[in-house]
C-alpha cells in the first residue's frame, strides 16, 4: 500500500536533497576526531578519516587550504559542511584544520619545523639586523590586547618622537593567520616602507597561539622586504614566527626594548663619554700649549739672533764707513787735491791742519 506522504524522487535528486538539507542545517560544523587513513593523492587533494572510540567519517580537502602538517593518530579539530557524495557515501569537505590537545599541538610544530629548517627559513644567514635609531615602524596586533599597550608606552617613554603604523588584527583564532597575512602584505607593498615590522602578542595557552604556527604567516614573515621582530607569548614559549623573524623577542615589551634604543641611557653614555674625554683633551690642550710655548721660544731665539747678527754687521759696516771717512785719512798724513792737473793750473791741497793754495808747473803721467 503507498503511503500518501512519502516523497518518490529519483537517486541523484536525492542526494542532491540531503546535501541542501544538510547544507542548511549544518552550513558549517567544528567536529574533533583522531586522524586515520591519512594520504594526499596527486599532489593536491587530501583524504583521511576522523573517529573516536564509537564513529568513523570520512574527510576530504583541498591541499592548499592544509596550513599546517597533520599524521595518523594527531588530535585535531576541523572546520567542514557534511554531505553525501554522488556514490551515496557520507562525508566532510574541510576548509580548516587545526591540532587539539598538547601532544597533537607538538607534534604538529615538529613536523613543520623540520620542514622550514631543511628549506634554510631558519638559517642566521639569512637574518638581518634592525636599524639601531629607527623613526618610522610598523605594528601588526590586536590593538586591545595588554601586549599592545605595554609596547606602546615603553617604546613611547625608551624613545618618542616615532611615526608608528598600526595593523589591528586578531592574534588567536582561525581569522587571525590570515589577517596577520593581509597586513604583511599592506606594509611590504607601501611605497615608502618602515623601517621595522612588529608583530606582537601577549601570553596565552598552545592552542591560543597556534595561530604563528601557521605555515603560511611563517613563510609571509620569511620573504618581507621589511626587517622584522617578532614578540608572541611569554618567554619561554617559541613559535614558527619567532624562529623565522630576522629578530625575536621574549615578549611584546621586550620588543619595544629590542627596537629603540633607551634614550636616558644614551644620554648616560654621552655623558660618561664626555667626562672620559675631558683629561684627554684637557692633555691635548696642554700639550699644544707647550708646543706653542717652545716654538715661539725657538722663533723668538732666531728672531734674536737675527739682530744679533744684523747689529754686529751695523757694527763692522760702521767701522768701514769710519775707515773711509777722509778725515780720518787726513789725520794720517794724507791731502786731498782739488782742481785740475794742468800746467798753469791753480790747485788747492787739503791738509789735516791746513789748505793750501798752489800752481800747477809740471805735470808726469806714471
Amino acid at each position: 500500500m503507498e503511503n500518501k506522504n512519502s516523497l518518490k524522487v529519483g537517486v541523484s535528486d536525492f542526494i542532491a536533497l540531503a546535501n541542501q538539507t544538510l547544507e542548511y542545517a549544518y552550513p558549517s560544523i567544528e567536529i574533533e576526531g583522531e586522524v586515520g587513513s591519512f594520504k594526499v593523492n596527486q599532489g593536491k587533494f587530501v583524504f583521511f578519516d576522523l573517529k573516536d572510540t564509537r564513529g568513523s567519517i570520512s574527510c576530504f580537502m583541498m591541499l592548499w587550504q592544509l596550513r599546517t602538517p597533520i599524521e595518523d593518530g594527531m588530535q585535531v579539530v576541523v572546520t567542514a559542511s557534511p554531505k553525501v557524495t554522488p556514490w551515496g557515501k557520507f562525508s566532510v569537505t574541510v576548509r580548516s584544520i587545526r591540532p587539539s590537545g598538547e601532544g597533537s599541538l607538538k607534534k604538529s610544530f615538529e613536523l613543520l619545523r623540520r620542514t622550514l629548517e631543511k628549506e634554510g627559513l631558519f638559517s642566521v644567514d639569512r637574518k638581518r639586523a634592525l636599524p639601531r635609531q629607527p623613526q618610522h615602524i610598523a605594528i601588526i596586533s590586536s590593538t586591545q590586547a595588554a601586549g599592545y599597550t605595554d609596547f606602546i608606552k615603553i617604546i613611547n617613554d625608551r624613545w618618542g618622537g616615532l611615526q608608528i603604523d598600526v595593523g589591528h588584527v586578531q592574534v588567536q583564532g582561525s581569522e587571525a593567520p590570515d589577517q596577520i597575512i593581509r597586513a604583511l602584505r599592506y606594509f611590504n607593498a607601501q611605497e615608502r616602507i618602515p623601517e621595522v615590522l612588529v608583530i606582537i602578542r601577549g601570553g596565552g595557552s598552545s592552542d591560543d597561539l597556534s595561530a604563528f604556527n601557521d605555515e603560511l604567516l611563517v613563510r609571509e614573515i620569511a620573504v618581507s622586504r621589511i626587517p622584522t621582530l617578532v614578540g608572541v607569548g611569554h618567554e619561554m614559549d617559541v613559535s614558527l614566527a619567532d624562529m623565522v623573524a630576522d629578530v625575536r623577542a621574549a615578549t611584546p615589551s621586550n620588543a619595544a626594548q629590542l627596537v629603540v634604543p633607551d634614550r636616558y641611557e644614551i644620554i648616560r653614555g654621552v655623558r660618561q663619554q664626555v667626562q672620559g674625554l675631558l683629561p684627554r683633551v684637557e692633555r691635548m690642550v696642554e700639550t699644544t700649549h707647550s708646543d706653542v710655548r717652545r716654538r715661539l721660544e725657538n722663533v723668538v731665539n732666531s728672531i734674536e739672533q737675527q739682530l744679533s747678527q744684523a747689529d754686529y754687521k751695523v757694527i763692522m759696516l760702521r767701522r768701514v764707513l769710519s775707515e773711509l771717512d777722509p778725515k780720518r785719512i787726513l789725520e794720517r798724513g794724507y791731502a786731498l787735491i782739488r782742481g785740475d792737473a794742468i800746467v798753469g793750473a791753480m790747485i788747492e791741497i787739503e791738509k789735516n791742519d791746513m789748505k793750501i793754495i798752489a800752481e800747477v808747473s809740471h805735470v808726469t803721467k806714471k
